[in-house]
């Protein structure tokens, strides 16, 4: 068994939540302007979800769930979740997104079994409408120490986890897995992959050719 540790947007996914929730508030391309430098690596992650986060102070809670109803997972991607999933690997995704959205996704797909882990953030709401802040282990926490943890409590030795991501915040794990492959990563991230793919297909040979599927 592997554990196989997936970024969600940008990844397995080719929505973007924080700007699908944007386009509900108005303040869609404020919103596509620090995702974009925060995915470059030119601020802190932490600071960028924050910032995208005030930007959607008293968005109503039903707009933003026609937000997530939005987010899609890329093409082949609940086949690859299945498969990995059938092959006894532990699959999880660690993600700076939102579990709302991610559930939803995999739900519409169908691949809700093929996940045995979410790692995600939330945005807190009252009164039906949203805070304009952020909470979960994925703000300060990175996702380096999310899958050391991850890999401690299933059994699976570091060198034999996958981390698949695109963007900065998803350096610390590609830097740490055991494969790390970048799925159209941005510049910053590319030094850091062990394997460069820009599909889901090509992402399955990855694996195919690892005889891990």
């Amino acid at each position: 068994m592997r554990l196989v540790a997936f970024d969600f947007d940008g990844t397995l996914s080719d929505s973007e939540m924080t700007v699908l929730l944007g386009e509900q508030r108005g303040v869609a391309d404020r919103m596509a302007e620090v995702t974009e430098r925060a995915m470059n690596d030119e601020i802190g992650y932490a600071e960028s979800l924050r910032e995208r986060a005030g930007l959607l102070d008293g968005l109503a809670l039903t707009d933003a769930d026609d937000a997530f109803a939005q987010v899609r997972l890329r093409a082949g991607a609940a086949d690859l979740l299945e498969r990995l999933h059938d092959a006894g690997h532990h699959v999880a995704i660690l993600t700076g997104g939102f579990e709302r959205g991610v559930e939803a996704a995999l739900e519409r797909a169908g691949a809700s079994d093929y996940v045995d882990t979410i790692v995600a953030n939330r945005l807190p709401a009252t009164d039906g409408r949203l805070t304009g802040t952020v909470d979960g282990p994925l703000i300060e926490g990175t996702k380096d120490e999310a899958l050391e943890s991850l890999a401690a409590d299933v059994g699976v030795p570091l060198e034999r986890t996958v981390a698949v991501g695109d963007g900065a915040n998803d350096l610390p794990m590609l830097e740490v897995a055991g494969l790390s492959v970048g799925f159209l990563p941005k510049p910053a991230v590319r030094p850091a992959c062990d394997v460069v793919v820009a599909s889901m297909d090509g992402l399955a040979d990855v694996f195919v050719d690892r005889g891990q599927l």
